[in-house]
């Protein structure tokens, strides 16, 4: 049985980590409020984003008769065909080109620090799964890593490591998101790859995070509100024109993804940090209730063996 200077010594250690998880929970917690503040704030700004984005890349809705006997109006038949991009031609914005998926790079969204359950675990053995699977399927697949975590996954496996982006967790901004974007553009520019998926942690709650893999570049279809057929189209006059817009709502469109991205990955990151500092402190208590009873039933036997050597010795005295 342990001495009880032992058990007195273990049981002030798992109070001193009691008090720096209990802390750390608390902290993650009041960081957690500011974190879902910023994806609520951001999210609708986002997905409106892509509505508009919508509205202009897709050819317009064009109404139609009674009897359903096709569009109708001046330059239906165009329009119907493709609009102002007819079959064939250049996409107005080179993000928006779509090419034969042969070498694709992987942003694996990782956080800098431990402590945070199996936040990390998750997120890379995905990107390593993912990575593995794109390959086996003959694609050239790069990594390109945000997160100490996830650099050191994938370096100590041999990944095709393309590049790693320090320092992003430090100040998260939309500055940052462009700085990150900046990194993403280089490849996608110079022809080096086809295409670019994100792979972070969607936020749900504080105690449920999603790992999800999402194309970012070229930039996928996005479904507007667009009218049906029933006799209203979505038409839009632009001002200027329609390459002219999308000179600034692409590049607007690819840093807004990419920040609503980190802050998912963040606040997925602070929620499960709470969440197993929570499950550290609980278990520290029970630990500390066990090395209690522990110590009182050393301590109960250490004074029953003092009382029976005490007797022992009194009944030797009167023989």
């Amino acid at each position: 049985m342990p001495s009880l200077k032992g058990i007195r010594k273990r049981i002030a250690s798992v109070k001193s980590t009691q008090k720096i998880t209990r802390a750390m929970k608390m902290v993650a917690g009041a960081r957690l409020n500011r974190a879902q503040q910023r994806i609520t704030e951001l999210r609708p700004y986002a997905v409106k984003l892509g509505e508009v984005l919508a509205e202009i890349t897709h050819p317009p809705i064009q109404p139609v008769s009674p009897e359903g006997a096709g569009p109708v109006g001046p330059g239906s038949t165009a329009e119907a065909d493709g609009g102002s991009e007819a079959v064939g031609e250049k996409p107005a914005h080179p993000l928006l080109v779509e090419r034969p998926e042969k070498r694709v790079l992987l942003v694996v969204l990782t956080s800098d620090r431990g402590l945070c359950g199996a936040f990390n675990t998750n997120i890379n053995k995905r990107g390593e799964r993912e990575w593995k699977t794109r390959a086996a399927e003959g694609q050239d697949v790069k990594l390109l890593l945000v997160g100490r975590k996830g650099r050191d996954y994938f370096a100590r496996r041999d990944a095709p490591i393309l590049e790693y982006v320090p320092g992003v967790w430090d100040k998260l901004d939309l500055k940052t998101a462009g700085h990150v974007g900046d990194h993403l553009l280089a490849p996608f520019n110079a022809g080096e790859v086809d295409a670019i998926y994100l792979v972070y942690n969607e936020f749900k709650s504080a105690m449920t995070q999603r790992v999800t893999v999402e194309r970012l570049l070229p930039i996928p279809p996005q479904e507007g509100e667009r009218m049906s057929i029933t006799g209203r189209a979505a038409e839009f006059l632009y001002e200027p024109d329609k390459p002219a817009l999308l000179h600034q709502l692409v590049p607007m469109y690819l840093e807004i993804s990419i920040l609503r991205a980190l802050y998912e990955s963040m606040a997925s990151e602070l929620g499960a940090r709470m969440t197993a500092m929570d499950s550290a402190t609980k278990n520290a208590k029970e630990m500390i209730s066990k090395l209690t009873l522990q110590y009182n039933k050393a301590r109960q036997a250490a004074i029953t063996k003092e009382l029976m050597e005490i007797v022992g010795g009194t009944e030797a005295l009167k023989e």
